[in-house]
């Protein structure tokens, strides 16, 4: 009888544990195109996961191409960009003072002005041309020395000196430009964008993006009215210049 009962016992425990096996099985999927559609739907979240970039740190993202990136300190726009070629009659500009406006939004140090002289015009007479700032209010902040001789040499972006630098502090400023002498019109030209009159898009005096301000001008004057910025001579072709800080 011992020898029965633990034959028994040995059978019984033999049947149970194929029934755990059998068990396991079904509970982990237990048909191979069960287990094939899990390994798939597996390999698909990992290949997402592989083609999706990973996230970019905070001030990391890439904003294009920045006046840092030339040795600048800010601009009017890329210089790669600024492929167009804006050219006046002396007639036109002669003694006007134009204006372009730009936005700072750090302090900087403010000591030249970067202008892209497109084109140059040999025969021509100049003299009493500057180049200048003006802050918010239209009073003139900084300004160059007459520049007449280096607007007769080098078709190229070039910097002119302020005769004394400053700290500008962020905000708005406007670059201003007086022409005065005679010169052959498209010789004397300078780089700018092709936007023509849609510069001045949902703008209005005083905050005018490119503009003109009074005629008969030999120096620029100590204060000017934005109020009275107009766009009668920039939209005939007279806009967009391209200036630069540093």
């Amino acid at each position: 009888m011992r020898t029965r009962t633990t034959t028994a016992s040995a059978g019984l425990a033999a049947m149970l544990a194929a029934a755990l096996v059998l068990s396991g099985c079904s509970a982990s999927g237990g048909s191979t195109a069960g287990k094939g559609a899990g390994a798939g739907a597996g390999a698909g979240a990992s290949s997402s996961a592989v083609a999706s970039p990973a996230p970019v740190p905070a001030g990391g993202a890439f904003e294009g191409p920045r006046p840092q990136d030339q040795n600048l300190l800010a601009w009017t726009g890329d210089p790669n960009d600024a492929g167009h070629v804006t050219a006046q009659s002396a007639a036109g500009v002669g003694g006007r003072v134009t204006l372009v406006r730009m936005v700072l939004r750090e302090q900087l140090t403010w000591s030249n002005i970067w202008l892209g002289l497109a084109g140059i015009d040999p025969n021509a007479q100049l003299a009493n041309c500057y180049l200048g700032v003006y802050d918010a209010k239209g009073t003139l902040v900084a300004s160059t020395a007459d520049v007449s001789p280096q607007l007769m040499t080098e078709a190229i972006a070039k910097p002119f000196p302020l005769a004394k630098p400053f700290t500008a502090a962020p905000g708005t400023y406007f670059v201003a430009l007086l022409l005065n002498g005679t010169w052959a019109t498209n010789a004397l030209t300078l780089k700018a964008t092709g936007a023509g009159i849609s510069v001045n898009a949902g703008l209005n005096p005083p905050s005018l993006r490119y503009s003109t301000v009074l005629t008969g001008q030999t120096s620029l004057p100590a204060t000017v009215n934005l109020a009275e910025q107009s766009t009668s001579t920039i939209n005939t072709g007279w806009a967009s210049q391209w200036y630069a800080i540093s």
